[in-house]
């Protein structure tokens, strides 16, 4: 049966990884790094620090820390200002997490950073239906690895603890991601995963052991969550 819910969050709660690519596309540029669609794409599920360092890699140079974060920060703006007109929150996703925070605990599993994360949920109004934030960290592999995601059950558990609750396994976990890398990291975990097809096709999804793919979350709710992993 399942009692928590883990959300991925760039291109699950807010469509924006095309965005993103916007973003990148321009700052790299500006150091003379190009970024294709497809180097964006396959470098889903890292954190920006990854990412930055793998542009410059495949440009045959390196990065030095300093720049690294200057990029970085120099992107957040971009973004920023990119969604200010129009907050692109992915199709039925606030409906479903108001829905789904009555009945399952929630966690937000993702390699951005946390400030970025904050600020979208601010905008948003969801901030306090998540139990557990779990963000870009130096100490944390990023995605396919699994540990963001035994981080966040870890950090679950502890305040379950606290309120003198049985913690959980695993398996009493669902995942939704949007990228194979985070499927990946959530099976490995040992937790039941849901995808959407916002960033990538089905077939990759599927690929990646998806047990259930869905266009959107807008037709969900907490009877089919229950209907189809319980």
């Amino acid at each position: 049966m399942i009692h928590a819910i883990f959300f991925d969050f760039n291109g699950v709660i807010i469509d924006d990884e095309r965005i993103h690519l916007k973003a990148y596309r321009e700052v790299l540029g500006s150091h003379g790094v190009e970024l294709t669609d497809e180097d964006y794409f396959a470098c889903l599920g890292m954190d920006d620090v990854a990412f930055t360092r793998a542009a410059f890699q495949r440009a045959g140079s390196q990065v030095d820390d300093q720049t690294t974060r200057a990029i970085i920060s120099r992107e957040h703006e971009l973004h920023r200002s990119l969604i200010e007109a129009g907050l692109p929150l992915a199709p039925g996703i606030v409906t479903f997490i108001k829905e789904a925070a009555r009945k399952y605990q929630l966690g937000i599993v993702s390699m951005a950073e946390r400030t970025e994360i904050h600020h979208v949920l601010d905008l948003s109004g969801l901030t306090n239906y998540f139990s557990v934030i779990v963000s870009a960290d130096p100490s944390l592999k990023h995605k396919p690895a699994p540990d963001c995601y035994q981080c966040a059950l870890a950090k679950l558990n502890q305040t379950r603890r606290t309120a003198r609750k049985l913690p959980l396994l695993p398996g009493e976990c669902l995942v939704i991601e949007d990228a194979p890398p985070g499927i990946d990291a959530a099976r490995t975990a040992g937790m039941h995963t849901l995808a959407v097809t916002n960033t990538v096709a089905e077939s990759s999804l599927r690929a990646a052991g998806a047990e259930i793919v869905t266009a959107s979350l807008a037709d969900w709710n907490t009877d089919a969550v229950h209907l189809l992993y319980d």
